[in-house]
C-alpha cells in the first residue's frame, strides 16, 4: 500500500508504451482514484489493474504514448473529486478522464466532462443512472442492478425465500441496490418487510442494532449492501456472532460483501452465503487464471486481483481501443462512437458496451462462498447470461 502512497498525490507517470514514430500522439489520461485514506485499497486494485494491462499489451496503444496524470479523490463525496476533474480538464488538458470509485464523485464530475467535452472510462462507480448525466459517459464495471435485480428473483424461485428484510448504506449506491433488490424480489412474488438505512460509506458502523432488528424481523432472507472492504467483513462478523444463520435467516447480497481481497478475513461462517457479482478472482476460465497468474507475479503471490483490478484492466483495454480507433486524436464524441459496441474476452468473461445506455452487458453470477482447500473462495452455481443494465432495460425510476 505505501507504494501506492507514494506514487501519488500529484505524480505524473508517463509511460511510453510502444515504439511510435515521429506522427505518434502523447495522450493524457487523467486518472481519479482514492489514493489515501480508508478507500485506497480500492484505488491500488485499480490502479494495479491498468498498469498489468499497460504491462502486457504495449501494442493495444498503437504507438502511441500515455501519460497518466492521477489524482487522489480520497473520499466520496465528490468535492475532492470534482476539483480534481476540474484541474485535469483545465490546467493538464487531458484528452481521458478514468478511475471514479464512488458515485458520488462521478456524479459531481459529470457537469464538468460535459462542458469540457473530455470523455470519462468510468471504473467502478455502480449507481444506474450514471451515464445519463453526461453524452460523454461510459462504463465497463457493473451497475447496482446487475446483481440487485436478479438476486431478487433467484432468492425468491431458487432460495424459497418469501420475506426479505433490506439493510444498505445510506447513499447512492446503497439506495440503488435496495430499489434494484426491491423489484425483482418483489416482480416475482416477494414480500420486502423493511428496508434500514445502516449509515454512511466513510465509517463502518456498528452493525449490531440494525441487525438486532433484522433478527426481531424474522425474515427468510436479509439481502445487504455495503461497501467493499472493511464495511463488508464487519457484516459477516455481526452476521455470526447475533447467531442469525442458527435463527433461520439467509444472508444474500451482491458480490461486493464478498470481495475477494478480504473473503479471508471472514469467519468460517460466511460459507454458506449466497451472491450475484461478475468476478471472482477464483473463476477457472483460462483468460483468469492466466490474468491471476501475472498479477501474482507482478504484485506478489500473497495478492489477489478483484473486481476493481479487473475493472482497471478492462477498462485501459477499453481506453486502448478508443486511442487507437481515432489514431490518437481523442475526441469525446470520437472515444463515445469506438466504444460504442465494443466487445471484449476479459477474466470475468465476455463484456459488450451496450450502444444505447454507454453501459456494460456482462453475465452475473450466482456465487457461494465455500470452505475448501483451507479457505474460504467463490464457486460459481448458477448463470445470467450477458445481462444488459435492468435498470434502463425495464425504464425503472430514473433510469427511464
Amino acid at each position: 500500500m505505501m507504494e501506492y502512497r507514494k506514487l501519488l498525490l500529484g505524480t505524473i507517470m508517463a509511460l511510453s508504451v510502444a515504439m511510435g514514430g515521429a506522427d505518434a500522439a502523447k495522450i493524457k489520461i487523467g486518472v481519479v482514484l482514492p489514493y489515501s485514506g480508508g478507500a485506497a485499497q480500492f484505488g491500488e486494485q485499480i490502479d494495479r489493474g491498468m498498469n498489468l494491462f499497460i504491462k502486457q499489451h504495449k501494442a493495444a496503444f498503437g504507438g502511441h504514448e500515455i501519460e497518466l496524470i492521477k489524482r487522489d479523490s480520497k473520499r466520496p463525496g465528490g468535492d475532492i473529486a470534482k476539483n480534481a476533474v476540474q484541474e485535469l480538464i483545465t490546467r493538464q488538458k487531458v484528452d481521458i478522464l478514468t478511475g471514479f470509485v464512488f458515485s458520488p464523485n462521478a456524479m459531481a464530475s459529470a457537469p464538468l466532462i460535459t462542458q469540457g467535452k473530455v470523455p470519462m472510462v468510468i471504473m467502478n462507480a455502480g449507481t444506474a443512472w450514471i451515464p445519463s448525466l453526461s453524452p460523454y459517459i461510459v462504463r465497463v464495471s457493473f451497475t447496482m442492478w446487475h446483481a440487485g435485480y436478479p438476486m431478487g428473483g433467484y432468492a425468491m424461485n431458487k432460495l424459497g425465500c418469501k420475506t426479505a428484510v433490506i439493510g444498505y448504506t445510506n447513499y447512492p449506491p446503497g439506495k440503488d441496490s435496495r430499489n434494484a433488490f426491491t423489484t425483482g424480489f418483489e416482480k416475482s412474488g416477494g414480500k420486502v418487510l423493511e428496508a434500514i438505512p445502516m449509515g454512511g460509506p466513510r465509517q463502518v458502523p456498528d452493525f449490531t442494532p440494525f441487525f438486532q432488528r433484522v433478527k426481531n424481523a424474522k425474515p427468510d432472507c436479509f439481502y445487504i449492501f455495503v461497501p467493499a472492504g472493511n464495511h463488508a467483513v464487519a457484516v459477516v462478523k455481526t452476521y455470526t456472532n447475533l447467531g442469525m444463520r442458527a435463527a433461520g435467516i439467509r444472508l444474500i447480497g451482491p458480490g461486493d460483501i464478498t470481495q475477494d481481497t478480504k473473503l479471508q478475513s471472514m469467519p468460517k461462517e460466511a460459507a454458506g452465503m449466497i451472491t450475484v457479482h461478475h468476478y471472482s478472482a477464483d473463476y477457472k476460465t483460462p483468460v483468469n487464471m492466466a490474468f491471476v497468474k501475472a498479477w501474482k507475479a507482478a504484485y506478489g503471490a500473497d495478492t489477489t486481483p478483484d473486481f476493481m483490478g479487473v475493472a482497471g484492466y478492462d477498462g485501459m483495454a477499453a481506453i486502448a481501443h478508443a486511442i487507437t480507433a481515432q489514431d490518437g486524436s481523442i475526441t469525446a464524441e470520437g472515444t463515445m462512437k469506438a466504444l460504442s459496441g465494443w466487445s471484449y474476452d476479459s477474466p470475468r468473461g465476455k463484456i459488450t458496451i451496450d450502444p444505447e445506455t454507454r453501459d456494460i452487458i456482462q453475465d452475473s453470477n450466482v456465487h457461494k462462498v465455500v470452505f475448501k482447500d483451507g479457505r474460504l473462495m467463490i464457486e460459481v452455481i448458477d448463470t445470467f447470461p450477458q445481462v444488459k443494465d435492468p435498470c434502463k432495460a425495464h425504464q425503472i425510476g430514473k433510469c427511464k
